[in-house]
């Protein structure tokens, strides 16, 4: 793994079903030098074949974990790290929140999203990326992932478009 002991921030994949979605994240986090977390159960299994299918080649560059659940993370979490919930079931734009260094960014399964009762557990955590088209229920996993992660990451670096 090339990424440092203490990464910038986490992402976390809670119960991920397509591993296209979970290979294209992980060239994200392996590009950004973020570590990846893979929270169970999973829709796919992570093995040799598994990863090559979808197209991790580059997979011995990311710095990744599994959980057995999001209870077992949290138990392994920084203290004071924050947490943030993305979702399409609230108004706060992921670009209200204010990102530090070792945050985590939570994404659910692409066909259900994160549970209900952890959205509500945790409701000051959770944001949502705008979309202007109310036609479009949600965006892809990856697609997601990626907005929310650098837009964390142009906070805490101070990048300037």
């Amino acid at each position: 793994m090339s990424c440092p002991a203490t990464p910038l921030l986490h992402l976390v994949l809670v119960e991920p079903e397509i591993p296209g979605n979970s290979g294209n994240i992980g060239r994200l986090c392996a590009a950004a030098g973020v570590r990846l977390h893979f929270v169970g159960p999973l829709g796919f299994d992570l093995s040799d074949k598994a990863v090559k299918r979808a197209g991790l080649d580059y997979w011995p560059h990311l710095d990744w974990r599994t959980w057995p659940d999001l209870d077992a993370l949290r138990a392994e979490a920084a203290p004071g790290a924050n947490w943030f919930f993305f979702t399409t079931k609230v108004l706060r734009p992921h670009t209200a929140a204010r990102y530090r260094a070792g945050d985590y960014l939570v994404f659910g399964r692409e066909s259900k999203g994160l549970p209900s009762s952890l959205l509500e557990a945790h409701a000051s955590g959770c944001v949502t990326i705008p979309m202007r088209n109310p036609a479009v229920r949600s965006l892809n996993l990856a697609t997601s992932a990626g907005i929310g992660l650098y837009e964390a990451l142009r906070q805490i670096e101070g990048w300037q478009g």
